[in-house]
């Protein structure tokens, strides 16, 4: 099934949805049943998270679409940004 990000954002004020955004880094780790992936944006200082069932092609070098939200993590009892992704799609 599509998701729709124009439905995405009219469900939830706080999404924000950028198009054609070239990803510099991607890492996946597994993390219990599920594989974290964390992605650096070219432009962006902050890293953009989401979690799948399975492990993705590598997306360095090319560019996505993102539909996320900013959100607070505590690592090491420090409080740091970054961005939950709900929706990413290779372009």
């Amino acid at each position: 099934m599509q998701s729709d990000p124009k439905n995405l954002l009219q469900q939830n004020d706080k999404l924000v949805h950028s198009d054609a955004l070239k990803v510099k880094s991607h890492v996946q780790r597994p993390q219990e049943d599920w594989v974290l992936h964390t992605l650096m944006i070219e432009g962006y200082d902050v890293p953009f998270r989401f979690k799948r069932q399975g492990k993705y092609r590598t997306l360095r070098g090319s560019r996505v679409n993102l539909t996320y939200y900013p959100t607070q993590e505590v690592v090491a009892g420090i409080s740091m940004e970054i961005m939950k992704v709900v929706r990413v799609k290779r372009t």
